[in-house]
């Protein structure tokens, strides 16, 4: 009861060798005897299997003779002198006498193909051009703009019954012949690339923590400092070992007499002053419309709490003693361990010092603190062999690393100062004299 048109496909015929596609070389309406073959039957050539008919056609089937055992080819019901006969579907040829130049199926593959099918000969019936008709042109003319194809023959067979394009190994490995080892490597990349992913193995449940207020504020100036400042590093190294023995001799001083012995970032927060006194612009702090250079020295040094990351700021740097620092340091130390920091010890800070060394880190790239436009960041005092007066000895090694905003500060000011901090660490009597 379906409508076809001319090149719509009616049935597939599969014989031992091949299989083909029958269309329909007329229009109507398809009308398919109840009683006859079923799909999958087999059947010989000649057997009726349906009538194409017009709309307003009639079209009956004779019943088969049961008790024969052979069964009978429908017959269609009397023509009338005003309607056409309709067109027999059989698993043959039909008797059409007349066909387009090309089926619609063939049109559509010569599209897709690119062959030029108006200087084709048809083998269909009555010189008509089918489907191999076109699939055949478009191999030659693939023969002809490709150089032959050199395989083996177990290579070639290989490759064809695997769904290997020759033509691409060719193009591959140009002016060799392929072979068995080729198709194989071929095929193997095939699989591999369409093998189904492995499932992933069982995860554990992912632990959750929640965002505590010191977290998502530490968040929110972080990203704020991403996104608005200019920040560039620069890393230097400097030999360490006159800083180490000068904290080894207060050690050695202020230890028995049991005061608070000046740490290593007591040392950096007086000579990283010292430096900031001479370079004020990197203490500098940007604004709307203005940059803005505080009159004191007040650094912050970054602290390491479970809660997340605090910077207490030591104020009036410049003014006080190593003994002064080791105990204002200590105490805010303290109170930031015990959750008695004030807010005003949080702010304020014009510079920040950030140490990694206890945890082994050499340079690294710190995060300025807005609205401060510096900071830097001290790694591990290690020692190491390095050349000292002409020849090579072990020397305690600091990294120090300089974040700073291109905003506020140029390039070579910004070295220039990191250059200062590397001398006063390398030179102790250059600040504690001053």
């Amino acid at each position: 009861g379906d409508t076809i048109q001319p090149g719509d496909l009616l049935y597939t015929v599969e014989s031992d060798k091949a299989t083909q596609e029958v269309e329909s070389l007329d229009a109507g309406i398809l009308r398919i005897d109840p009683a006859g073959p079923q799909s999958g039957d087999m059947v010989t050539v000649g057997t009726l299997l349906a009538y194409i008919a017009q709309p307003d056609e009639a079209v009956t089937f004779a019943q088969p003779d049961r008790s024969a055992g052979i069964p009978l080819a429908a017959a269609p019901s009397a023509p009338s002198s005003s309607a056409p006969t309709p067109s027999p579907v059989a698993a043959a040829e039909t008797d059409a006498t007349t066909a387009p130049a090309i089926s619609p199926r063939a049109r559509r593959v010569a599209t897709e193909l690119g062959v030029a099918w108006q200087t084709l000969t048809g083998s269909g019936r009555t010189g008509r051009i089918v489907e191999r008709d076109v699939r055949a042109a478009a191999l030659a003319q693939q023969a002809e703009a490709v150089p032959a194809i050199r395989a083996t023959p177990v290579a070639a067979r290989m490759a064809q019954d695997a769904g290997i394009d020759l033509a691409r190994l060719a193009a591959e490995a140009p002016g060799q012949r392929i072979g068995r080892a080729e198709v194989e490597a071929a095929i193997a990349a095939q699989q591999q690339a369409s093998a189904p992913p492995q499932p992933l193995p069982p995860t554990v449940a992912a632990q959750r923590l929640p965002i505590t207020r010191v977290r998502h504020l530490i968040a929110q100036r972080m990203s704020e400092s991403t996104q608005t400042t200019a920040s560039v590093t620069l890393t230097t190294e400097a030999d360490a070992t006159e800083l180490v023995a000068l904290r080894n001799q207060l050690k050695a001083t202020f230890a028995p007499r049991h005061e608070p012995v000046p740490t290593y970032n007591d040392l950096l927060l007086k000579l990283t002053a010292t430096a900031l006194t001479e370079h004020p612009l990197l203490r500098a702090v940007w604004g709307e419309g203005e940059i803005t250079i505080a009159p004191g020295i007040h650094i912050g040094l970054a602290v390491d709490m479970d809660e997340g990351l605090l910077v207490p700021v030591v104020r009036d740097v410049q003014t006080q003693s190593l003994r002064q620092l080791a105990a204002t340091t200590q105490a805010l130390i303290d109170q930031a361990k015990t959750h008695k920091l004030s807010p005003d010890a949080l702010q304020g800070g014009n510079f920040t010092i950030t140490n990694l060394g206890m945890y082994n880190i050499d340079a690294f790239t710190p995060i300025i603190n807005l609205p401060q436009c510096a900071i830097l960041g001290v790694g591990r005092i290690v020692e190491k062999p390095a050349v000292y007066q002409g020849q090579v000895v072990p020397r305690h090694m600091v990294a120090l690393s300089l974040t700073f905003d291109h905003r506020v500060v140029d390039g070579a000011p910004a070295a220039r100062f990191l250059d200062t901090v590397r001398g006063y660490v390398e030179t102790p009597l250059l600040w504690l004299v001053g």
